[in-house]
């Protein structure tokens, strides 16, 4: 007999169970046996056999509705160092495992990649899951968990528009996502939010704090010459990996290397900033910082996705039964496409490459037309551009050489 183990990496996301209860149903159809370990590669890295468990079918039939993970998750890293890819792969030997299925994002896959190498005869599948929706694949083929994280986040942001609405007060929105910034232009876009700022937008390996908090505030003085002291800014939590974070204090990463943007509070950081510099000039402002993320990570998926989870835990497995390996599987325009481990890669970095926002796009330009925020034609029309200082309670001068720049004006 046969055995396929599963186990999932990095954060959760909407549809995990799916993929779970399709590989496993699919396997067992097959005559083989499934075991599921529980928090990623956290016990097996340790050589710990006990942190698993047989799945069977009639215990997986209705977990595609639910969100969360049921062998949980966890942000281990094996490939940190040999010995501990030597380690998981030496574990997965002594369970007897001849097939893997990982489920996770761009660090999950590499660790996968690694660990086929290190085990001959192992055959390995992974699985893109990410709602950050950063996984090199084609443009119009997203991660799953991102269309319900989008959705969810959606109907999040509507209310805080209303409760800005109501109140007469701004909010500025962090929103998950390490490096590109997917998840807030969707939310953003879908929510039809004030405006939008993701790190995509700066072609400059480093931008300023002040930089940023200067669209906000000009976004702010154009919708008070708008007549309203509202607003709802979506920010992009990748913007704090261009950012010199030494004046922002220390910030952890995790055991990938990577920061733990969620703990950094760039909404207050900039909140702070905007506030400051708008009451030195007698603008009353009320801001609110908040995060946005966590609560989407485990939202029952939609119906988009548990169609399309099912689908790749299904493919994953025959993927594997049919012979294939070291591949992470994707389905595009309706078809099984395996993309081999050696494609993901960058061979600057070694690391899986990222797939961000193009801003060139048409999809992007038109999410931008619908932002309020300072654009280069609020400059060149004589009566918009006095209107504008006016609301900022500057002169016309030191207007266009404070935001100017913003835009290419300065």
């Amino acid at each position: 007999m046969k055995t396929l183990a599963i186990l999932v990496g990095g954060g959760p996301a909407p549809g995990i169970n799916a993929v779970i209860a399709a590989a496993t149903i699919e396997a067992r159809n097959h005559g083989a046996r499934v075991l599921g370990c529980y928090d990623g590669f956290k016990w097996l890295v340790e050589g710990d056999t006990d942190h698993v468990t047989e799945l069977t079918i009639n215990d997986l039939t209705r977990i595609h509705f639910d969100g969360g993970s049921i062998i949980r998750t966890s942000r281990t890293n094996p490939s940190g160092t040999p010995e501990g890819v030597a380690r998981v792969a030496e574990t997965l030997k002594r369970l007897g495992v001849d097939h893997l299925i990982t489920i996770g994002g761009d660090d999950t896959a590499y660790s996968a990649s690694r660990v086929a190498k290190a085990l001959p005869g192992l055959t390995v599948a992974h699985v893109p899951k990410t709602i950050d929706n950063d996984l090199p694949l084609p443009s119009d083929i997203v991660t799953f968990g991102f269309t319900t994280a989008c959705n969810f986040g959606k109907d999040l942001v509507r209310n805080l528009m209303q409760d800005a609405a109501t109140t007469e007060r701004w909010f500025f929105v962090t929103v998950m996502g390490r490096r590109a910034g997917h998840l807030a232009l969707g939310i953003g876009g879908a929510a039809g939010a004030t405006l939008t700022v993701i790190a995509e937008e700066f072609s400059e390996a480093k931008i300023s704090v002040d930089r940023i908090a200067d669209i906000l505030e000009g976004a702010i003085i154009k919708r008070r010459v708008q007549g309203r002291e509202q607003g709802v800014a979506l920010l992009s939590e990748g913007l704090a990996e261009k950012l010199d974070l030494e004046t922002l204090g220390p910030v952890e990463r995790d055991a990938y290397g990577n920061l733990r943007l969620a703990e950094l509070d760039l909404g207050r950081v900039l909140k702070d900033r905007v506030a400051a510099s708008l009451k030195a000039r007698r603008i009353g402002v009320t801001i609110v910082a908040k995060d946005l993320g966590y609560e989407l990570r485990c939202a029952p998926p939609g119906a988009h996705d548990i169609q399309y989870c099912r689908s790749l835990g299904y493919w994953a497995t025959r993927f594997l039964l049919e012979g294939g390996s070291n591949a992470m599987v994707t389905i595009q325009a309706g078809r099984l496409v395996p993309v081999p481990f050696g494609l993901m890669l960058d061979p600057k970095t070694g690391k899986v490459r990222v797939r961000y926002v193009d801003v060139d796009s048409e999809m992007y330009q038109t999410l931008w037309a619908y932002m309020v925020r300072l654009k280069p034609e609020d400059f060149d029309r004589a009566d918009t551009r006095a209107a504008l200082a006016k609301a900022g309670h500057l002169s016309e001068a030191e207007f266009v050489h404070r935001f100017g720049p913003l835009v290419g004006r300065g």
